[in-house]
């Protein structure tokens, strides 16, 4: 398997010349890929909001909220660290769970069975319509990675773009220090 291939469970890091403000600076966990398209999850981006915010029904304790990407933000997403504890749940590599039945979620966060730092929601998603992230790919916007789920779920999000970068090591270490704007530097 080349370094660049995606699969379910890999990370797509930004290039930090991308020019696509939905994305600078992202890292979009890839939760499903087929060649009808992908569908991943912004993991840095924070939202201005916490979960209740967006819940009819409060939950216990109050979760951040981050976005997953452009598309429909009016739908809530989550990944977590609980394996089959919650059924229903679609278990990508790495220690990584996506989705599950939210009722029994919202059971296990209120009876205080949860860890903050094992589980993390979304509104909205990233998605590719089939070969477009292909694309991308060729015109190198994205570079893959893998983590596992201790660094997704315990890595600050404001550091898990240069943090994944620099544990890649040699070429893009050096662009984990690229500026944000180079014309400032």
């Amino acid at each position: 398997m080349s370094a660049q291939t995606i699969t379910n469970g890999c990370l797509l890091i930004a290039e930090p010349f991308l020019g696509d403000p939905n994305f600078e600076r992202s890292v979009v966990l890839v939760c499903d890929h087929n060649e009808e398209g992908t569908f991943g999850l912004v993991l840095n981006q924070i939202a201005q909001v916490k979960l209740n915010d967006v819940l009819t029904d409060e939950m216990y304790h109050d979760y951040s909220l981050y976005v997953g990407g452009p598309v429909q933000q009016n739908t809530l997403h989550y990944i977590h660290r609980l394996g089959h504890t919650l059924e229903e749940s679609i278990e990508l590599p790495n220690g990584l769970y996506w989705s599950g039945n939210f009722d029994r979620l919202r059971q296990l966060i209120n009876a205080g069975a949860v860890k903050e730092n094992d589980v993390r929601f979304f509104v909205g998603y990233s998605g590719w319509s089939g070969g477009q992230l292909a694309n991308e790919m060729a015109q190198n916007s994205w570079i893959v990675a893998h983590a596992d789920s201790s660094f997704i779920f315990d890595t600050p999000s404001d550091q898990f773009w240069r943090g994944i970068l620099r544990q890649m090591g040699g070429q893009y270490r050096v662009l984990s220090h690229y500026p944000v704007d180079p014309r400032l530097n």
